[in-house]
């Protein structure tokens, strides 16, 4: 396996290679891993979000399996890297984890053969796609600002080749206490059928993601709280919550909500849509 990492480093975003617990330079620098500030491994021009693919989560909400996979997108100004801190707005009390394994595409795709998608991905990182859930009334389905706010998509740490999905188990933590395990195997529909799915309707262009879904037990985390997803060969991504400095704006849009359905979905009870 491969694995090229961003950082920022002297002002200007920099490609680094992941040798050990260092990260050799082009020009050959060395920076620990541990001192480095890091930055999404890549700078996709979308990111595209499977909705409940994994069969845990099904149960858990009570929902059904859809005929196909459903999507929402997320835009690439959420994208945050690892050891970023996540804010959680003022006012607002449910913002889940969400510990994922996003699919980077490495070349152009349009309209391909499931049995030729793995061609088409240039490799894998760690995501989590965190949900404000307090704005899931306000969104009426679309997932725009319960998916889409500032910091909410934290991908990383790196950007790693020669791996591929196949029963690795999936963990999140938060301050160290694992809360959510499941196999990769427990995903409904896998990266190939997601990418072929995709790219029906769309051209995926080099360093897209697609985030795969998560697995049951996505609750709530607040300020203060360390959270890190693992899944062997492709590390830890770990983060901080914050709160953010002042409440969302009310002069414009609907505010944050505690209803039923946020309620049911922030707290793993059941899907009400």
């Amino acid at each position: 396996m491969h694995e090229t990492r961003r950082i920022l480093l002297d002002g200007s975003a920099l490609e680094v290679v992941r040798q050990g617990e260092e990260l050799l330079t082009a020009d050959g620098r060395r920076i620990a891993v541990r001192d480095a500030v890091h930055l999404p491994p890549v700078q996709p021009s979308k990111i595209l979000c499977a909705h409940l693919n994994y069969r845990n989560r099904l149960e858990e909400l009570q929902a059904p399996c859809p005929p196909a996979p459903n999507y929402f997108t997320k835009p690439p100004s959420c994208l945050l890297g690892h050891g970023g801190a996540v804010v959680r707005p003022k006012g607002c009390r449910f913002l889940n984890y969400e510990g994922e394994v996003a699919i980077v595409i490495g070349r152009r795709a349009h309209n391909i053969r499931i049995a030729d998608a793995h061609q088409y991905i240039g490799g894998y990182t760690l995501a989590n796609d965190y949900a404000l859930h307090d704005f899931r009334d306000a969104d009426r389905g679309s997932m725009l600002r319960v998916k889409g706010a500032d910091t909410l998509g934290l991908v990383g740490p790196g950007l790693v080749t020669g791996w591929r999905p196949a029963g690795q188990i999936l963990r999140t933590y938060v301050n160290g206490r694992i809360v959510q395990e499941s196999s990769l195997d427990g995903m409904i529909w896998d990266v190939a059928y997601l990418v072929t799915d995709l790219a029906r309707m769309m051209t995926l262009l080099p360093g897209d993601l697609i985030l795969s879904g998560t697995p049951a037990n996505s609750r709530p985390v607040n300020p203060g709280d360390v959270v890190v997803v693992e899944v062997e060969g492709l590390g830890r991504l770990e983060n901080t919550i914050v709160e953010g400095d002042a409440p969302v704006s009310g002069e414009a849009g609907w505010p944050p909500s505690a209803s039923e359905k946020v309620l049911g979905v922030a707290l793993g009870e059941k899907l009400r849509e």
